[in-house]
């Protein structure tokens, strides 16, 4: 029994539904309240198993379908007792695993569905993220009771890239694992675990769990549901006809709103009695329904060793899944022939036109099928060659440079906080511009979000335009950020113990562990400690299991259901600012590098390091030489972060050995959006032991330089630095509207302009955001 539930297991299992087994519904029960006890438990040794019950929760309903609504029902009596003793800890995790099941469900009854959509409207009243959690699924709960089957309908067409003209949203999962993390047997492995599970269905498969699911759903006991199953079957080839009645149905009526739920009913019931006349078969009215499964969707793994993978495969996915909606030439997005190092001093050959385009004004010579006898009636044929040949729009116009960043503008409202923010979920039948989402998996430790924050910027920055190759970028990041909604997810892997360990104040983060983006999303947010940081620890011993016995086990099947939850249900982003960094070095010939990071920033001196661990070993106590160890003279220059955004410009100088820079709180007390900058020094008095700002410079003052190191990434580190400027990375969109405001006014921002939000995020999404 869980702490908060106050009531006994005998008197909630007295109300049991009409023809459902009490014992199921018993067993159901204990199987939830053991979910749930994983929630409060806190110790380190547990963290191992969590995640693992849910599964089995979910397989156990999934391999007995009728269970479904027995599930649905003690589930919405939990959320409904946990609501009356003020319990919010278990609504967000109780709500993802209703809603999971009630998608799956082959048919829930009307009544459940009312009790489900009033407690989901209820929680409006409550603060974030339960209010963005609640109008989420009241919106889908909405869909589902006047429309049943759309859920299920539509995520799989847009999963599995069925092709239908009503309903053109299409999906596709990429894993992109670090390397230095998951690398030989172990990358090995889980690229087996997540591309090779289960068998290949196809297309035909899928098309018949759709009508299948639909038909279920919509009739409900007025459907046979096994002998359904056999005439589709039967039916084969010939599926396709039905299966696009069926998606037509199901959007046309939710497009109306589902006003008439009398005629999708008879609708559905009609396409019902074809099939089986189709087949030939008698019409069976009731009898009892059949499993339809949600099939996992295709998971492409890639270890990410090239910058430009991730962008090529994106590419790849809008290219080949809308071909007859590119309004741009193929050849324009393929990056394989893109060189890695380009130079803005590389040679620039230009070529002046001396023709407007137009083809009436070119040389005859010229003009297309030039030398052929023009027909008679040369009006038409004039009239006809005034269309301009065909071309690529260099310059981008400001709505579609914005296109990637119009969303966040919406989301993060106000940017007069240091609050770090946590946006509203998307909900499922949004009227979407772009219809294709690429839900893209990280999976490693802080390096590998690193690296993702790059990519992010890069693709978000406006491009300078210098020769050919950077017409080409700029094209290609223009087609991907207007035809591609991205979502993002994180699956830290490591194999240290303090993944999960709530960090201490006085230990430094980057000493503690390298996950400490992931141990903050799991202190914000329950259920993705439950489910996805105890993934992290799992994934290096399933993969030892896997290679250590001949047959398949059940990980696989695990660790792929995991991450198919994981990206179906989380759609609460945590945004995190990405910070901009431009690196002098001491070689005045070399250029400056500007680079970005998303974590931490360490600055080390390493000749003081050795020093100090040579006196050590040499066990020398002079006091002349305490000077000398404790480091170089920086001066630093700042601005000072305060909850009341009174910022103060502030420079100092100290003597330090090193600087860690932190863009993660190491705990809930320390949740502002900036940096805490520590000094490897002894503190003295009247000096700050932590500087909290956003925009810093650091110098050093001596004949010294210094070594930089990026996100923990020692493939990201930088030598002889004499200076680092650090502010956060400004968004495409806030650029562009002062750039055309400064051609017209000298004022700084003002109106409504000055809370739009400044920075570029990055979003992870987790289950829930933030729960203060």
């Amino acid at each position: 029994m869980a702490s908060w539930d106050l009531s006994n297991n005998k008197q909630s299992m007295e109300d049991s539904g009409s023809g459902m087994s009490a014992a199921v519904e018993s067993d159901i029960y204990r199987s939830l309240q053991a979910v749930l006890r994983e929630l409060d438990c806190q110790h380190p040794a547990s963290m191992y198993n969590k995640g693992m019950l849910r599964w089995t929760l979910h397989k156990k309903i999934q391999n007995h379908p009728s269970n479904s609504i027995s599930l649905v029902k003690v589930v919405v009596k939990e959320l409904e007792r946990a609501e009356r003793v003020d319990c919010k800890t278990y609504i967000i995790p109780l709500l993802h695993t209703l809603i999971y099941a009630i998608i799956q469900a082959a048919y829930i009854p009307d009544d459940l569905y009312k009790r489900v959509y009033d407690f989901c409207k209820r929680l409006l009243t409550l603060p974030q993220p339960y209010c963005s959690v609640g109008l989420s699924y009241a919106r889908c709960m909405k869909a589902e009771r006047s429309t049943p089957g759309a859920l299920y309908q539509r995520m799989v067409l847009a999963e599995q890239s069925l092709k239908t003209d009503c309903y053109p949203l299409q999906e596709r999962l990429f894993v992109f694992a670090d390397p230095a993390v998951l690398s030989g047997a172990l990358g090995d492995a889980v690229r087996g675990d997540v591309e090779l599970v289960g068998p290949y269905r196809g297309p035909l498969a899928h098309m018949c769990s759709v009508v299948q699911h639909t038909l279920q759903a919509g009739l409900g006991e007025d459907c046979h549901g096994p002998m359904l199953a056999h005439v589709l079957k039967d039916i084969g080839q010939d599926i396709e006809p039905y299966f696009q009645e069926v998606v037509a149905t199901v959007e046309q009526n939710f497009e109306e709103g589902g006003a008439d739920r009398s005629q999708y009913t008879g609708r559905l019931r009609q396409i019902y009695s074809e099939i089986f006349s189709a087949a030939n078969q008698d019409l069976l009215s009731r009898g009892s329904l059949c499993d339809t499964p949600l099939p996992n969707p295709e998971i492409s793994f890639h270890l990410w060793r090239e910058e430009e993978e991730l962008w090529r495969e994106l590419a790849k996915f809008v290219r080949s899944s809308s071909s007859e909606r590119c309004t741009l030439f193929q050849d324009d997005f393929e990056m394989a022939d893109f060189p890695t190092d380009l130079s803005p001093e590389m040679p620039r050959h230009s070529i002046m036109s001396t023709d407007s385009g137009i083809e009436r004004d070119l040389p005859a010579s010229e003009l297309p099928g030039a030398g052929v006898e023009p027909p008679a009636g040369g009006g038409e044929q004039e009239q006809a060659r005034l269309t301009r040949r065909g071309c690529i729009k260099m310059k981008p116009s400001v709505t579609d440079s914005m296109a990637l960043i119009q969303d966040s503008l919406e989301e993060l409202g106000a940017s007069g906080t240091l609050q770090r923010k946590a946006g509203n979920s998307s909900t499922p039948f949004p009227k979407q511009q772009r219809h294709f989402t690429a839900r893209i998996v990280v999976m490693g430790d802080d390096r590998v979000l690193g690296r993702l924050a790059k990519a992010y910027y890069s693709l978000s920055r406006e491009s300078k335009p210098i020769g050919s190759i950077y017409r080409k970028r700029e094209a290609r990041r223009l087609f991907l950020t207007m035809k591609l909604n991205l979502q993002m997810y994180y699956i830290p892997v490591s194999d240290e113990p303090t993944i999960t360990s709530p960090v201490k104040e006085n230990i430094s983060p980057v000493k503690t562990t390298r996950c400490a983006l992931a141990s903050y999303l799991g202190r914000v947010d329950p259920w993705y400690e439950c489910n996805i940081n105890s993934l992290g620890c799992m994934i290096p011993k399933m993969a030892k299991m896997q290679s250590s016995s001949s047959r398949p086990s059940e990980s696989s099947s695990f660790l792929t259901d995991v991450i198919t939850y994981y990206t179906r249900t989380g759609l609460q982003p945590v945004y995190f600012t990405i910070y901009f960094v431009k690196i002098s070095f001491s070689n005045l010939t070399k250029d400056p590098v500007e680079d970005v990071f998303v974590s931490h920033l360490d600055i080390d001196f390493p000749e003081f390091r050795l020093l100090t661990a040579t006196l050590k070993e040499a066990s020398i106590r002079q006091k002349k030489n305490m000077a000398e160890i404790c480091g170089a003279v920086v001066s630093i220059n700042y601005r000072k972060a305060s909850l009341s955004n009174r910022e103060v410009d502030k420079g100092i100088s100290r003597r330090t050995t090193g600087v860690q820079i932190n863009a993660i709180p190491s705990n809930e007390t320390e949740d502002f959006d900036c940096l805490t900058v520590s000094f490897n020094e002894k503190n003295k008095l009247g000096t700050e032991p932590k500087i909290r700002t956003c925009n810093i410079k650091i110098r050093t003052l001596e004949n010294r330089t210094f070594t930089l190191c990026l996100d923990k990434d020692s493939r990201r580190m930088f030598k002889d630095v004499q200076s680092v400027e650090i502010s956060p990375c400004l968004d495409p969109g806030y650029c562009i509207q002062k750039t055309m405001k400064s051609k017209f006014s000298l004022q700084e921002d003002t109106g409504l302009s000055k809370y739009i939000s400044k920075g570029l995020p990055l979003p992870i999404n987790t289950f829930a955001g933030i729960i203060h």
